[in-house]
C-alpha cells in the first residue's frame, strides 16, 4: 500500500507518492486552476490516478490545503486560494476519487512531516512555521497534529504583532479584515512592504535580502527589523505552548542568518529564565507539505 499526498497551492498542485518507510517513490506537479474550483477537483483526481498507474498500486490520499475544513458546516474557511472558501472540498473530493480523503491545512502537514521524520524528529511537542507569501503555522503533539474545536490551531499569522513600538501601529490591513497581523509584517510581501516604507525603494524580499548580503544599509536594517519582529512572535508563541522544537518553512525560511539572529533576541520576552527551546530549518524543504500530507494516514492504515 503506498501513501499519496497532495499539497494544493495556489499556483501549483504537487503530490508524492511515499513507501511504507517514508521513502519517496514518485513524485509530481501541476499547475493550479485557478479561480476553477471544479478544475481544482480534476486536477488533483488526475494527479492521484496518474501516480498510482505509474506505480500500479492503490494508496491512501492526504491532502494539505490553504485554510481549514469548518467543523460547523464542513465547507471550506480561511483560505488565500478564495474559489475554495464555501466549498464542499473533503466530500467532492472523496467522491472523485473513490475513497476516504484527509484533509489539513498546508502548515499542519509542514509540522507533521519535521516532526515524523525531519528536522524535529523525536520531539514531543512541534511548531512548524510557513512564512513565505503568507504567514501560517501547525502544531503536532507525539506526532499528532493539534487541530482544534475551531480548526485553527496554530494561526499564529492572524495574531496581533506583540510587544509592538509607536511606529508598528496600526499596522497594514490584512486580507483576513483586520490591521497588524503577524502576517501583514513577516510574509514575503510584508516584508516588501515594510521596507518600501521605510525607504521609499519598491523591492522583493529576495532583493531585499541580496541586497543586505551585499552591504546595503537600508536592506539591513530591513532584515534586523524583520528578525526583531520574528522573535517577538515567536516569543509569545513559546509563552503559550512552550515547543521542544520550532521549524521554519517557506521561502523565508532559506534566511540561515534566522536561526542564530531569533534565538539570540527571544529570551527578552520569553516568561523563563533561560529558553530550550530551539528554532532549525526544516529537512525536507519545500517537500515537507506534501510529505505531511501523505503522513494524515499512518504506515498501519489502508482503504
Amino acid at each position: 500500500m503506498i501513501r499519496i499526498g497532495i499539497d494544493l497551492g495556489g499556483t501549483k498542485i504537487e503530490g508524492i507518492a511515499l513507501g511504507r518507510e517514508g521513502h519517496v517513490l514518485e513524485r509530481r506537479r501541476v499547475s493550479t486552476p485557478r479561480h476553477d474550483y471544479g478544475g481544482t477537483i480534476r486536477a488533483i483526481a488526475g494527479l492521484v490516478e496518474a501516480l498510482e498507474a505509474s506505480l500500479g498500486s492503490r494508496g491512501t490520499v492526504g491532502m494539505g490545503m490553504p485554510g481549514a475544513i469548518s467543523p460547523a458546516t464542513g465547507l471550506v474557511k480561511n483560505a488565500n486560494s478564495i474559489w475554495l472558501i464555501g466549498r464542499p472540498l473533503k466530500p467532492d473530493l472523496e467522491a472523485a476519487l473513490g475513497r476516504p480523503v484527509r484533509l489539513a491545512n498546508d502548515a499542519n502537514c509542514f509540522a507533521l512531516s519535521e516532526a515524523v521524520d525531519g528536522a524535529a524528529a523525536g520531539a514531543e511537542v512541534v511548531f512548524g512555521v510557513i512564512v513565505g507569501t503568507g504567514t501560517g503555522g501547525g502544531i503536532v503533539v507525539r506526532r499528532q497534529v493539534l487541530t482544534g474545536p475551531n480548526a485553527i490551531a496554530g494561526e499564529w499569522g492572524h495574531n496581533p504583532l506583540p510587544w509592538p513600538s509607536p511606529g508598528e501601529l496600526p499596522g497594514a490591513e490584512c486580507y483576513c479584515g483586520r490591521r497588524g497581523c503577524i502576517e501583514t509584517l513577516l510574509s514575503g510581501p510584508g516584508m516588501a512592504r515594510d521596507h518600501a516604507s521605510v525607504t521609499g525603494e519598491q523591492l522583493t524580499s529576495e532583493l531585499v535580502v541580496e541586497r543586505a548580503a551585499g552591504g546595503d544599509a537600508a536592506a539591513e536594517a530591513t532584515l534586523r527589523r524583520y528578525e526583531h519582529r520574528m522573535a517577538r512572535a515567536l516569543a509569545s508563541i513559546i509563552n503559550v505552548l512552550d515547543p521542544d522544537v520550532i521549524v521554519l518553512g517557506g521561502g523565508l525560511s532559506q534566511l540561515q542568518r534566522l536561526y542564530t539572529s531569533v534565538p539570540a533576541a527571544w529570551g527578552q520576552w520569553v516568561f523563563s529564565d533561560r529558553v530550550d527551546t530551539i528554532l532549525v530549518p526544516p529537512r525536507h524543504g519545500d517537500a515537507s507539505g506534501v510529505r505531511g500530507a501523505a503522513w494524515l494516514w499512518s504506515p498501519q492504515e489502508s482503504i
